[in-house]
């Protein structure tokens, strides 16, 4: 069985495909599947424990850079996160798997 966590980022297993939590589990080469997006709100106390140990820092940094703008210009690892920039889609298997148009966020920080 494989359970692709980060499959709301695209996936990390070659036969994963964006499911819902309707219809979450399929088979692919007789092996059993399950990638479902967000799948850390099923565990939503251990996930919001986690998720302030990693925002806290980020946070501070960002108030020390002088904003979220500028933070996401220096920071490509964080801005490789962003899936919605000032209103427009920057994640683009989002936007492929519910056919929504995505731009790429390096082009969008250029006009920055």
């Amino acid at each position: 069985m494989i359970v692709d966590i980060s499959i709301d980022q695209g996936g990390c297993i070659e036969t994963s495909e964006c499911k819902t939590q309707v219809d979450p589990v399929f088979t692919k080469h007789g092996v059993i599947h399950y990638c479902v997006p967000n799948l850390p709100s099923r565990v939503a106390r251990t996930a919001s424990i986690a998720i302030s140990n990693v925002f806290a820092p980020l946070l501070q940094k960002m108030g020390e850079s002088g904003g979220v703008k500028q933070f996401l210009k220096d920071d490509k690892g964080v801005r490789n996160g962003v899936y919605i920039f000032n209103g427009i889609l920057t994640n683009n298997f989002i936007g492929n798997h519910f056919n929504i148009p995505s731009k790429d966020i390096d082009l969008l920080m250029a006009a920055f």
